[in-house]
């Protein structure tokens, strides 16, 4: 296990000033009431390239010899790290070929392509684009650049610890994202070398908890399958330089259910006003699993890159999951007069009509029932209960149709 010291984190902190934004901590009153801590944000989704990773692609090719700068760089990565080497290699005036899955959302790849990197899709998750990336480095000659197991990458991307104890010395705990462990690597080693009280939580998607299952087996262990939205961490085996570290400095693991990420995009939308991808938000999720009180908090925002689908997706959902749109049936008869009744009805009940979908063929006998589907916003569960109280007192037997293809079905 090679020694990663403090010298080593000073240098890499002063060489990605070049190339990072200053992202200040965001205090959230918002996260600090729900959980009864003073809760704080790292914004790296507010770098130039949307993430962190320009942190340690730019500190590693700093590290490069000539000869492999000529070589070229190539890479694989779901995205992040994509566009982080090639802003890098471009900085450097070096070429960059990038392998990416080929479920990466459109918008990392365009923006890797628009930072100068060449873009090469292959495999449905990062593990097999890796695996064709070291394919390609072996037979065009290029220098390979891993996304996290790598020191030195690790060790730039560690320098958000220097950043956040700076600003807030007396910070107790760090929640970072895992994916591969580069990045808590690099958090948790700096953390505990500047002090050794601090706790770092990593943070992985329930779907794909290769380092949790790592660390409970206390050998490096690929996972069979990975199922999750977040893609940016989606890895089936963690990084073996790295678990060493991880095991020494990472205090403790919280897995988070995808459902906790779509419900922790609104909470950062509408209390933040920012947009944070779905490895991102794991540390906000996190936070409802921290059984501690008056703790100060730090959460790193991983990124902020997510297509606009995607994000219009999750709203949907999150809509849903909070009971602030629903649909409920009810049996009417077909007369005139009857869609007025519950119109008048729900207006009473400050329930917004969405949809309507009028079934006169569910019964044979139209007089005696006719479905109507109503698809209603609501300000959440207490008033969607209100609303079918109301139906009910009136006589209309309401019944509660489940939205099919949600995250939490799947």
């Amino acid at each position: 296990m090679e020694e990663l010291t403090l010298e080593q984190f000073e240098e890499a902190s002063d060489l990605v000033k070049e190339v990072t934004l200053e992202t200040k901590l965001v205090y959230s009153e918002y996260f600090s009431a729900q959980t009864g801590n003073k809760v704080y944000f790292k914004p790296e989704n507010l770098q130039y390239t949307g993430a962190y990773k320009v942190r340690g692609a730019y500190y590693k090719i700093s590290t490069l010899t000539e000869d492999e700068k000529a070589k070229g760089l190539i890479t694989a990565s779901a995205g992040n790290h994509a566009q982080g080497v090639a802003y890098a290699a471009k900085l450097a005036g070096v070429k960059a070929v990038v392998v990416m899955p080929t479920t990466t959302p459109l918008m990392k790849v365009n923006r890797t392509k628009g930072y100068g990197a060449e873009v090469v899709l292959a495999g449905d998750v990062f593990d097999e684009a890796c695996d064709y990336a070291y394919k390609l480095a072996e037979e065009k000659g290029y220098t390979f650049v891993h996304p996290f197991n790598d020191l030195a990458v690790a060790t730039g991307q560690g320098t958000i610890s220097m950043e956040i104890i700076k600003e807030l010395p007396t910070v107790d705990y760090i929640l970072v994202p895992i994916g591969g462990g580069g990045l808590a690597t690099g958090v948790s080693t700096l953390a505990k070398l500047l002090n050794p009280k601090i706790k770092v939580i990593g943070v992985e998607p329930a779907g794909a908890n290769c380092m949790q299952e790592s660390l409970r087996q206390g050998e490096v262990v690929t996972l069979p399958n990975i199922n999750t939205i977040a893609d940016g961490t989606a890895v089936k085996r963690p990084g073996e330089l790295l678990f060493p570290y991880i095991q020494q400095n990472i205090d403790d693991i919280i897995t988070i259910e995808d459902s906790e990420l779509i419900v922790a995009f609104l909470d950062m939308v509408e209390n933040h006003k920012m947009i944070v991808e779905n490895s991102g938000l794991l540390t906000v999720a996190a936070l409802k699993h921290m059984n501690v009180q008056k703790k100060k908090i730090v959460s790193i925002l991983s990124g902020g890159n997510m297509d606009v689908i995607t994000m219009s997706s999750i709203v949907q959902h999150g809509l849903i999951q909070r009971d602030r749109v629903f649909t409920v049936s009810v049996l009417l008869p077909d007369k005139p007069g009857e869609l007025a009744k519950i119109s008048a009805l729900l207006a009473e009940e400050h329930g917004n009509i969405i949809k309507l979908e009028h079934n006169q063929f569910i019964s044979i006998n139209r007089n005696a029932a006719v479905e109507l589907r109503i698809t209603l916003e609501a300000y959440g569960t207490d008033h969607k209960n209100q609303i079918v109280s109301a139906l009910t007192g009136a006589g209309y037997r309401p019944k509660l149709v489940k939205f099919k293809g949600t995250y939490s079905d799947s």
